[in-house]
């Protein structure tokens, strides 16, 4: 069995598609740095990841693919699923290699595994939209927290710029330890110790609140219990349209703050 380690980075798996190529050896598994290695194996390789080669990769797929296979292909990678990492570099190989594009041969498991992929990425960016609650800040701020299941803050931040785009905010993923806060022109990818109360708990305190921000929760939690209509509650359809990983940040679902 041949094993590329890579350094978990697209441009690292592009750079090691054009290694695979450069010593005609390709790999049965591809290993993350720091990930454990199997017991069992007869090469290893450790690929350095090269913009160079990389750029070249790409361009290649550019020439074959529609620019939604080539967006599907990068959303599929924000998974982070290791497992993946060989599904996503067999479909990028027969990418090049085919005279034609493969994009929509669904008779190819790897296509249809990258298919299915992207439908869970997008479909985790688009609960990310309906699911953020921000908080106003006494600076006027807005600050959100999310978890998401995929790495997906990248996909999703478009939305929130083009609609608030002359506000200030900071919508952050406390999983990976990063975020992007816009201040009402330019958008900045940042990163806050763990420790502050804010990103550990997802909500501000009262004193870092503007002074209207827990009237209006509570205006929002009665509005969302008012129209609720008990006699029709549907507990699994509500965790089935609103995932149960999201509630600990949603006004409706929180008590009375302070």
């Amino acid at each position: 069995m041949i094993l590329f380690s890579f350094d978990g980075t697209f441009d690292g798996l592009l750079t090691a598609v054009f290694d695979a190529y450069a010593c005609k050896r390709f790999p049965d598994m591809l290993v993350r740095e720091g990930e454990v290695l199997p017991m069992f194996y007869d090469e290893l390789r450790e690929v350095v990841t090269d913009e160079e080669k990389s750029g070249r990769v790409w361009r290649s797929l550019e020439k074959k693919m529609s620019r939604e296979a080539l967006s599907a292909i990068v959303a599929s990678f924000l998974c982070e699923i290791p497992d993946y990492d060989i599904v996503l570099f067999r479909y990028l190989r027969k990418a090049v290699d085919s005279p034609v594009s493969i994009e929509t041969d669904f008779s190819d498991p790897d296509v249809v595994e990258m298919t299915r992929m992207v439908r869970r990425v997008s479909g985790e960016a688009l609960r990310v939209k309906q699911f953020v609650r921000f908080q106003k800040a006494v600076d006027g701020t807005y600050f959100g927290v999310i978890e998401p299941l995929y790495n997906v803050l990248s996909l999703a931040i478009p939305h929130f710029v083009d609609r608030f785009s002359s506000m200030k905010f900071l919508l952050y993923d406390k999983r990976r330890g990063f975020g992007y806060y816009h201040d009402g022109k330019d958008t900045l990818q940042v990163t806050l110790p763990e420790e502050l109360s804010h990103i550990a708990t997802g909500r501000l305190s009262p004193e870092m609140m503007d002074e209207e921000e827990l009237l209006m929760q509570d205006m929002w939690r009665t509005y969302f219990k008012a129209i609720a209509i008990r006699e029709r509650a549907n507990p699994r359809k509500q965790r089935q349209d609103m995932p149960v990983r999201f509630w600990k940040y949603l006004t409706e679902k929180q008590s009375r703050q302070g």
